[in-house]
C-alpha cells in the first residue's frame, strides 16, 4: 500500500538523478499526545532533518478543551482546519486580545507573547507552525508548569495571598485539559487599562481576494497584509484537476508545505544534475530547500489544496516562465535550442497555477 501511494518514488521519472534528502513526512507517522481535552502531534527536524527553518504541530481540542496559558521563544502561526476556537493573548504593554476563529482563519503570536486556545461548541482542529525546525510544543513555557516549580511561599509573596490559596494547583504541566465550553465572546471580554493590541493577531484568509488563474487560485498572506506576522509568510494554493503550481523557486528562504486535500507530486531540482520526485497526500508535510526549483502537479481527481510557508516577513517566488519571457528572446533561444513554438507563448505576467487543455496530467 505504501508503494501504491508513492508511485513516483517506487518508479522515479527518468529525469530524477543524484541524491536529494527526504523532503516528505506525514503527521500520520508521528507520536500522538492524547489528553483529556484534545490531542496533538508534531513534525520537526527530528522527523524531517532537512526542515530546519520551520516546525509544525497538528492539534485538536474538544468542545471546551483548552491548550493552556503558555508562551514560546518562537513565533506561532496557525491555520484553522475545522471547527471554532477562542484565542486570547496579552502583549508586553498589558494590551489584551480575545477573538473567535473558524475554518480558514489565521492567527499569529510573536515570540514571548502569552496566549491560550480553547475549543468552542463544535470543537476544533488546527495547524500550528513555528519559526524553528527544532521546536517542540512539549517544551513550551506553561503557566501550570511554572506554578508547579515555584515555592509556594514565593507564590504567596508574589500575589499577596496565603499559601493555602495554592493547595490545589497542578503538580506538573497540564498542557491540554478539559473545561466547559465558554460563553459568548461578549461575556468573556476583559477590559485592560492599556487597551487592546494595536495590530490584530487574527486574519481571515478565506475572506481575502485570491489570485485566480484557469488552473486554480492562490491567497498570499505576509506582513504586507497581516502586519503582525513578521516571522512567517504563507500562501494557500488551490490546484484543480489537470493543473499544476508552475515551475518556480523561492529566493528568500526554505519552503515548508502542508497538504490539506487531494494528492499531488513534486520534483525538486537541486542543481548540478540532481533531482528527486515525491508524492504527497492530505496530512503530509513537504519541504523545499532555499532556491531549489520545483513544481506541484495535481495527480488526483479532486482539487488539491496546500499551504506554502516561509520563515520570512514576505512571500517571494520567481517564475521560470516569466523569467524566460522577460529575457532577450535570442538569448533564451540559443541557450535552450528552442523555437517560436515555445518562445511565442511565454508569459510576462506570472500565473502561480497553470492549466492548458491538451497538455495537462490526468490519472489513468
Amino acid at each position: 500500500m505504501r508503494d501504491l501511494e508513492n508511485p513516483d518514488m517506487l518508479v522515479p521519472p527518468k529525469t530524477d538523478a543524484g541524491l536529494v534528502p527526504n523532503l516528505k513526512f506525514s503527521f500520520s507517522d508521528t507520536h500522538m499526545v492524547l489528553k483529556n481535552g484534545g490531542w496533538s502531534r508534531e513534525v520537526t527536524a527530528r522527523d524531517l532533518p532537512i526542515a530546519t527553518t520551520l516546525a509544525g504541530v497538528n492539534m485538536s481540542l474538544t468542545p471546551g478543551g483548552v491548550r493552556e496559558l503558555h508562551w514560546h521563544q518562537q513565533a506561532e502561526w496557525s491555520y484553522m482546519l475545522l471547527g471554532h476556537a477562542r484565542i486570547t493573548a496579552v502583549d508586553q504593554n498589558g494590551r489584551n486580545f480575545i477573538a473567535d476563529v473558524g475554518p480558514g482563519d489565521l492567527w499569529y503570536f510573536p515570540p514571548g507573547i502569552p496566549h491560550s486556545i480553547q475549543g468552542l461548541e463544535d470543537g476544533c482542529e488546527f495547524l500550528l507552525v513555528f519559526d524553528d525546525g527544532h521546536f517542540s510544543d512539549l517544551s513550551t513555557f506553561s503557566i501550570s508548569d511554572w506554578f508547579a516549580h515555584t515555592p509556594k511561599d514565593v507564590l504567596s509573596a508574589n500575589f499577596g495571598v496565603p499559601m493555602s490559596a495554592f493547595n490545589h494547583i497542578p503538580k506538573e504541566q497540564v498542557y491540554i485539559f478539559q473545561d466547559k465550553v465558554p460563553g459568548p465572546i461578549d461575556t468573556q471580554k476583559v477590559q485592560s487599562p492599556y487597551g487592546t493590541v494595536p495590530q490584530t493577531f487574527k486574519h481571515r484568509l478565506l475572506a481575502q481576494t485570491p489570485i485566480k488563474t484557469p488552473g486554480g487560485s492562490v491567497r498570499i498572506v505576509d506582513s504586507t497584509i497581516f502586519p503582525i506576522s513578521k516571522n512567517i509568510a504563507a500562501a494557500l494554493v488551490e490546484i484543480k484537476p489537470g493543473a499544476m503550481r508552475e515551475l518556480h523557486w523561492h529566493p528568500n528562504n526554505d519552503e515548508w508545505k502542508y497538504y490539506l486535500q487531494g494528492q499531488g507530486r513534486m520534483t525538486v531540482f537541486a542543481a548540478n544534475g540532481v533531482a528527486r520526485t515525491f508524492d504527497y497526500r492530505a496530512g503530509d508535510v513537504g519541504y523545499v530547500p532555499f532556491a531549489n526549483g520545483h513544481y506541484i502537479q495535481n495527480t488526483g481527481t479532486e482539487t488539491l489544496w496546500f499551504l506554502e510557508m516561509f520563515k520570512s516577513d514576505r512571500f517571494q517566488d520567481v517564475s521560470l516562465d516569466q523569467w524566460m519571457a522577460l529575457t532577450p528572446t535570442e538569448l533564451v533561444q540559443s541557450n535552450l535550442n528552442i523555437g517560436p513554438e515555445l518562445l511565442n507563448v511565454l508569459r510576462k505576467e506570472k500565473w502561480p497555477v497553470v492549466k492548458y487543455p491538451g497538455f495537462s496530467y490526468y490519472p489513468r
